[in-house]
């Protein structure tokens, strides 16, 4: 295999239809005359041009073996959630709602195989992805759906609420963008302790309408934080279109007011994804503080398993979409530069539909967690590790 053909090689075109257009600055101030757009790379002339108020992703190239590890885990992440919300879900087995992220795999995937092993994270209800790149076991991941014992939350909670603090995964809720605030704290914390880790944090573009989104990246911003905020920007929350959610052009171009660079990128383009988490994690971990990276891709579902999206959604948004899924398109990519080949694809199905199979039937097998455990890890337990609570 030709070294030029295992690495991965910058496109062209309309980021949002997975090519990369002429490079883009993300502006801190202006001149009046808008002669002069500084950066935090530096002054740069722009004679008669208006602030570049965001960037897209970066040049560059992405290892071969790191290109079929992201393409793995997505294939993976993509079997886990249709066995949940179309076999588990409709057989009656979790109860609850079950939230997928069909369509997205791409920006949860690529960025946490970006990350380093001590860094830390907090998904959101569509990031299967990180916990599957992050190395939760199947096992664990499907005990938490069924509400068994051996699930991270010991069957006190569902779906996608679940952590694990030995593997830098902290537990969401529910109000997406509180996450903000705690990602900020958290980086915080690494940088008063010279640590060289960095906290990340997912959410979607309607995260971006509350207040603690604002108040925790303009902290961020003002301590330097070593954090990167990535939203998911799938069009529609719930119901909601983006259009009736901001009247900005970007959520990009929000890093201009808060001083910190902002990215805007093809959510479906693993590797303009991993390009672009490679150079923010790096600049975070570095010193260079925080940053914005908005992800455009597309919600190929309901907003959960018992929505229907037709009443909202138009026929024509999802057969458009459809044709720029994120795993497809990227498989066929990598066939063409033979980075892979088709008896590759052959064992991974294989071998990922065998660790589902398993998993479910292991996690089938476990028991509820008994009555009187209701109260257990609800309240500090000074004789237990924190880590373990």
């Amino acid at each position: 295999m030709a070294g030029s053909r295992a690495e991965s090689k910058p496109k062209t075109g309309n980021p949002a239809a997975g090519g990369r257009k002429t490079s883009l600055a993300s502006a801190r101030t202006a001149s009046d005359g808008g002669n002069t757009v500084s950066t935090h790379m530096g002054t740069e002339k722009a004679a008669g041009a208006k602030p570049l108020l965001y960037r897209e992703a970066p040049d560059g190239t992405v290892p071969a073996e790191t290109r079929k590890k992201i393409l793995f885990h997505m294939k993976m992440t993509r079997e886990v959630d249709d066995r949940i919300e179309r076999k588990l879900y409709r057989q009656g087995k979790i109860l609850g709602g079950v939230y997928t992220g069909r369509g997205q795999e791409a920006i949860s995937v690529a960025f946490t195989v970006a990350l380093g092993p001590k860094d830390f994270i907090i998904p959101s209800h569509r990031d299967m992805g990180v916990y599957v790149a992050r190395g939760m076991s199947l096992y664990r991941i499907f005990a938490q759906y069924l509400g068994r014992r051996d699930g991270p939350a010991r069957g006190k909670d569902g779906n996608m609420h679940m952590g694990d603090l030995k593997l830098g995964l902290v537990s969401f809720v529910s109000m997406l963008a509180d996450s903000v605030p705690i990602v900020t704290g958290a980086a915080m914390a690494f940088k008063f302790r010279n640590e060289p880790r960095v906290a990340i944090t997912f959410g979607g573009e309607g995260a971006t309408s509350r207040g603690d989104w604002h108040e925790g990246i303009n902290m961020a911003s003002v301590q330097k934080a070593p954090a990167v905020f990535v939203i998911n920007n799938n069009q529609y929350a719930y119901s909601t279109p983006a259009s009736e959610q901001y009247a900005c052009e970007t959520l990009a171009q929000r890093g201009v007011a808060y001083g910190i660079p902002g990215y805007r990128v093809d959510g479906n383009d693993p590797d303009a994804v991993f390009r672009t988490a490679r150079e923010v994690v790096e600049r975070a971990r570095t010193g260079g503080g925080p940053s914005i990276v908005e992800c455009m891709t597309f919600r190929m579902t309901g907003h959960s398993a018992h929505d229907d999206p037709s009443h909202y959604v138009p026929k024509e948004k999802f057969e458009e979409w459809e044709k720029k899924d994120p795993i497809d398109r990227y498989q066929q990519r990598l066939l063409e530069e033979e980075v892979i080949d088709p008896a590759w694809i052959e064992r991974t199905e294989q071998e990922i539909k065998a660790a589902v199979d398993q998993a479910v039937d292991e996690a089938e097998a476990c028991p509820f967690p008994e009555p009187e455990e209701a109260l257990t890890d609800v309240y500090y337990d000074p004789s237990r590790p924190v880590v373990n609570q």
